[in-house]
This record gives structure tokens, sequence and C-alpha cells, in this order.
């Protein structure tokens, strides 16, 4: 039986830990969906815009050889609309959101990842803005 994992991210500045965390989730199944978040839902997460575009964004993922599918996430508050759209058997996230996604293990697995040690998007931006 095939398992569709979904998962979620910025994605700003592609990494290492972004890397991983995308072969990580799609390890737990047949087909990995991605949702990238859009520019405009970056700006209300982090008050900041996203140093890459979210078309660009969108292509480094949709390039990545474990992605299947990706697409545009518009709303945090639409994750379960998500999850139902891509019939997703499992959602899984970084372990800086643990707990905050467990309302949807009504209606697929939830699965936590620890992030990967010493790298930060938000890091990253700051070292580049201060050479």
């Amino acid at each position: 039986m095939s398992r569709t994992v979904i998962t979620f991210g910025t994605f700003d500045v592609f990494h290492i830990g972004h890397l991983r965390m995308i072969e990580r989730a799609g390890s737990y199944g047949d087909r990995l969906v991605v949702g990238v978040s859009a520019d405009e839902l970056n700006r209300r997460k982090k008050d900041r815009d996203p140093v890459f575009s979210e078309g660009e964004r969108l292509a480094i993922i949709a390039a990545l050889k474990p992605v299947d599918e990706v697409f545009l996430e518009e709303s945090l508050e639409l994750k379960r609309h998500y999850i139902e759209k891509y019939a997703a058997d499992v959602l899984v996230m970084g372990d800086d959101w643990a707990g905050r996604f467990d309302e949807f293990k009504d209606i697929c697995e939830v699965v936590y990842l620890p992030r990967t040690p010493a790298i930060s998007t938000t890091a990253l931006i700051e070292k580049i803005a201060s050479v």
C-alpha cells in the first residue's frame, strides 16, 4: 500500500539542514509532497521578506530527487485542507514545531524530526549580512 508524506517549510537560503529534512521525510512513505510557504505567509510568520521568491523556492524544492510534488502554502490555518487535498498519510515537521500539529493525528500520522544541529536560515542570513 502506497503512503503519501507531506511536509512544509519556507526553504529560504536552502541549506544541508533542509536537504536532510526532506530526505528523512521522504523515507516515511512512497510519495513526498512539499508545501513551500508563500512570500506573504513568510512575511506574516517571520516579519521579513524571503531572500528567494516563492517561485524560485518552489523550483529548488521541485528539483530535489525525493520530492514528487510541490505546492504553494498560503496559510498556516489551511494545514488540514492541504493534508486532505494531497491524501497524506504522514505529516512530517521539524521538532521545533513539536506538539503544534498533534490536532491532525485524527487524519494522519504526525512525526517531528530533530533539526540538523547548528544550522539555521536566520543565522545564515545574519552571517551573510555582516560580511
